[in-house]
């Protein structure tokens, strides 16, 4: 098409008003298309002119960016950017020619994070360089797929290679528990003296280890073995008040404001009671770590068509970035004591309630577990049909 018109504006002073009226039609309709395909991407697209102004940019650059209100156009990047360290990062590999690709940029909006990946291409014509081109692609389902995909096959290695290694350990964990209280009895029934009470000091922190090493061993099987789930309709706000009566005074003592806001349209759902309880305890035990001082813990239910989400907020200390993409895994831990099971447990409760769960965070802010679960369909939907046959 455009050596077409670079043929017909050569002889544009031959052409009569009917051949010039249906030239501009052919630019205008080609120009639509451009516009129509251009404005239909997923991608955001940013053009930009030789000195980085922005001279064209499509709906969904302006839903995946925070540009300013207003026209943005023949502004600098930068300078069109509501964001100041986002406008901070393309003045300076604008300005420097600093190479922009596949940088992952995370952005906090109101509602969730979303990861972004930028890529800053050059517009050349005729062997120079033009203006630039800014690819934005949403990459935050992409990312929290691979952190499950990641998840998951983390637990399926440590089911496979650790299963037999923890049942192995257990056995002899129990002989010792059984052969250290014969040592007590025997040392109750005859001895005396100082060094019997160094003994049995000793005997008594040794005692201690061996059942915190058995209480490790019990989470780490429980976090490998199929769960034997029990489900029940359950609503879930009942099970909530449950939780938190049973934990309300450690709350209190650790100087922690409980806030609701459940839905009322709850439905009921397919639950194992005890597992989801020690799921959302254990999270819950996360968020009391976190806020040392005190602090706000927000519990909120909301129900939806075809699923209820739960979502458990504090107000502590947050989790870095860096651990983000960890913070499932087995054995990973920033506490100093624990397991490392914990949230681990959580992941792996949740998914056999065929249910998801995510996670946000800010360093200072705070967290919020988000679990969304399904809502058991009383009756299938069937699609409607009518025969043509008489």
């Amino acid at each position: 098409m455009r050596k077409f018109l670079n043929r017909a504006l050569k002889k544009i002073g031959k052409l009569n008003i009917d051949q010039i009226r249906s030239l501009i039609m052919d630019v205008v309709q080609e120009n639509e298309l451009l516009e129509m395909v251009l404005y239909s991407m997923t991608d955001g697209v940013v053009v930009l002119d030789e000195k980085h102004s922005v001279i064209l940019l499509n709906k969904a650059a302006e839903r995946l960016f925070p540009f300013k209100n207003g026209d943005v156009v023949e502004r600098p990047l930068w300078d069109a950017l509501a964001d100041s360290s986002l406008s901070e990062f393309f003045y300076k590999a604008l300005v420097e020619h600093e190479n922009i690709e596949d940088k992952e940029i995370s952005l906090q909006t109101s509602a969730s994070t979303r990861v972004l990946s930028c890529t800053m291409m050059p517009l050349v014509r005729e062997g120079r360089i033009q203006g630039g081109l800014l690819h934005i692609e949403d990459i935050t389902e992409k990312k929290a797929k691979e952190a499950r995909l990641r998840r998951a096959e983390n637990l399926a290695a440590l089911t496979t290679l650790t299963a037999g290694v923890a049942h192995e350990i257990k056995n002899p964990l129990g002989s010792i528990s059984i052969h250290i209280q014969l040592i007590q009895k025997s040392l109750g029934n005859g001895a005396n003296g100082k060094n019997t009470e160094t003994i049995q000091n000793y005997l008594d922190i040794v005692n201690e280890e061996v059942e915190r090493l058995n209480g490790i061993i019990v989470d780490f099987l429980f976090a490998v073995r199929p769960m034997d789930v029990n489900l029940v309709a359950q609503n879930l706000n009942d099970l909530v008040h449950e939780l938190f009566e049973f934990i309300h005074y450690e709350l209190e003592e650790q100087k922690i404001r409980l806030e609701f806001n459940l839905d009322d349209r709850m439905p009921e759902l397919q639950l194992d009671v005890k597992y989801m309880k020690q799921a959302l305890l254990n999270i819950v035990k996360n968020a009391i770590s976190a806020m040392p001082e005190g602090g706000t813990l927000r519990v909120e239910t909301i129900a939806r068509d075809d699923q209820v989400e739960l979502s458990i907020r504090d107000t502590g200390v947050g989790i870095p970035e860096e651990n983000m993409t960890k913070i499932f895994e087995p054995y990973f831990t920033t506490k100093d004591f624990g397991s490392g099971l914990g949230l681990t447990l959580v992941y792996k409760i949740i998914k056999e309630h065929q249910g998801e769960i995510n996670l946000e965070s800010r360093e200072g802010e705070g967290t919020t577990f988000t679990i969304t679960l399904p809502v058991p369909q009383k009756e299938q939907r069937l699609l409607g049909w009518q025969s043509n046959e008489v």
